[in-house]
């Protein structure tokens, strides 16, 4: 959805009915003469094979949107490579007629970020779907971009080790690299900013290059440039990640879940920069108001109380869970919150964590027939209580739905946005509402963007967030890797 300041009436028709239906089929001119398409169709095929392309509308248009509220903007063609050298070599020839690549992983995004602004060839990388090397003596492994969350999980499964960062969608580790995703783990374990060693990145003239060296995958290094994560984030407009080297940790002995309800929003949230600042460990901790947790009880048979909750969770020892957990106890009861439910079987615990992930879902079934945004502000901890009490606030005032979810160990939140896309007021009073709760965040020393990305709709509050002279840097960093201005372009800045 996109926020930036423009003209109302413009604005608006962004946000109309044909942003929120299902792609319809959009029937659009081939932005190169047919000359050249014929020069480029064959060199394509002769990479990647008959079945490796594809100008099919409905595959065009499955490549065109993400999970976004933005609309569908297919490419002109869609190819699968199948290696590093294809990539390589398909990059090339788009180099060499000035097509736009656009690169896909598994549309899971919310920002936009695979619609082909300017046409062009988008990447569809899961045919590149290799466990290419474990090491579980050094507890990292490489992937390509094919490979998923729970697909990788699935192959360690025996190995005693696990990936941890969690955004709740199977989404492709390249393409969470590229996102610099995290989620409900990040508290303990960090984002993929954090645990990624090395990457392998095709860029726009078809180079490849290794943003730590070649193979390394040292656990830190002083060495030069942090080449690594300046391509985490990057949301594919400086290339194509082939190859992801990443962190693996223990599967922990022990773990334990648990809910606490609260009598407000600020005793949920004051327990949680508590929790936080007393040094225990917490693996999750994941806040949800009183409108989310309703949704969630409806959606998924449960019997929460309707009032503020955190859902918890502790990874260790035996032992050290028994610490983590009194002494978590104590402060949430100094605050007001009720004696924790448990969830210590793993099936148990499933169910718990499947009800938070369902949260989106659980939101959109308060109002069928809806459509749902989600917002992704995350602040310094310390602000943490009160920009969720004025967001609260804010939402009654002004008559929206817009249950809070959020990862609060590390200052980010989610608003979901529930509105009506034939309503234009409503869709007016939701964007009015998201504006000010991003300069919010930007008021209170935060960012626009948690972990969902600029894409499209946040190029506005980015300038607004890091300034004009590091927005022009960069914009010399994008020109310099790819001056042609050919990855994923309309992207970012």
């Amino acid at each position: 959805m996109t926020f930036a300041l423009r003209p109302t009436r413009r604005l608006y028709a962004h946000l109309s009915k044909s942003n929120f239906v299902q792609c319809r089929t959009i029937k659009k001119e081939h932005t190169l003469k047919n000359g050249v398409w014929e020069r480029v169709i064959p060199a394509f095929r002769s990479v990647c094979g008959e079945d490796g392309v594809s100008l099919g509308a409905a595959v065009r248009e499955q490549h065109g949107r993400d999970e976004s509220v933005h609309r569908c903007r297919p490419p002109d063609v869609v190819v699968w490579p199948r290696s590093v050298e294809e990539v390589s070599a398909l990059a090339k020839i788009c180099h060499h007629h000035h097509l736009p690549i656009i690169p896909f992983g598994t549309g899971t995004g919310l920002e936009g970020g695979v619609g082909a602004l300017k046409g062009g060839v988008c990447f569809s990388l899961r045919n590149m779907d290799r466990v290419l090397d474990l090491h579980q003596e050094d507890f990292d492994v490489s992937v390509e971009p094919g490979v998923t969350r729970k697909g990788l999980n699935s192959y360690l499964r025996d190995t005693g080790l696990w990936f941890p960062v969690d955004p709740g969608a199977d989404a492709s580790l390249c393409g969470m690299a590229a996102t610099s995703a995290s989620g409900t783990n990040a508290v303990r374990y960090g984002t993929m900013r954090e645990n990624v060693l090395n990457l392998e990145v095709v860029l726009a003239d078809g180079s490849i290059i290794h943003t730590a060296g070649r193979g390394r995958r040292p656990r830190k290094t002083s060495a030069g440039y942090n080449l690594t994560n300046l391509f985490v984030g990057s949301e594919g407009t400086l290339g194509v990640i082939t190859k992801t080297t990443l962190r693996l940790y223990g599967v922990p002995e022990a773990m334990v879940s648990a809910v606490c309800t609260f009598p407000s929003v600020q005793a949920a949230v004051d327990s949680t920069v508590q929790v936080l600042q007393t040094g225990v460990p917490i693996a999750r901790i994941e806040f949800l108001d009183d409108v989310m947790i309703d949704a969630c009880n409806s959606f998924n048979s449960l019997a929460y109380p309707v009032a503020p909750t955190l859902f918890l969770e502790f990874h260790g020892t035996e032992k050290s869970l028994e610490e983590q957990v009194t002494v978590t106890e104590e402060i949430t009861q100094a605050n007001g919150g009720s004696d924790f439910s448990w969830a210590r079987d793993a099936e148990t615990r499933g169910r718990l964590w499947k009800a938070r992930h369902d949260a989106w879902y659980a939101a959109l079934a308060l109002r069928p027939g809806c459509k749902a945004y989600s917002t992704d502000v995350c602040v310094p901890l310390s602000r943490l209580p009160q920009i969720i009490v004025e967001t609260k606030e804010d939402l009654m005032l002004n008559g929206l739905t817009g249950p809070i979810a959020g990862h609060v160990g590390d200052g980010n939140f989610h608003c979901i946005m529930v509105m009506d896309p034939n309503d234009q007021d409503e869709v007016i009073r939701v964007h009015e509402f998201t504006e000010r709760l991003a300069r919010r965040a930007l008021a209170l020393d935060g960012t626009c963007t948690g972990e969902h990305g600029v894409g499209l709709g946040k190029r506005a509050l980015l300038r607004e967030e890091m300034g004009p002279l590091a927005i022009e840097v960069m914009q010399g960093l994008k020109a310099t890797l790819d001056p042609k201005n050919l990855m994923n372009p309309g992207k970012v800045l």
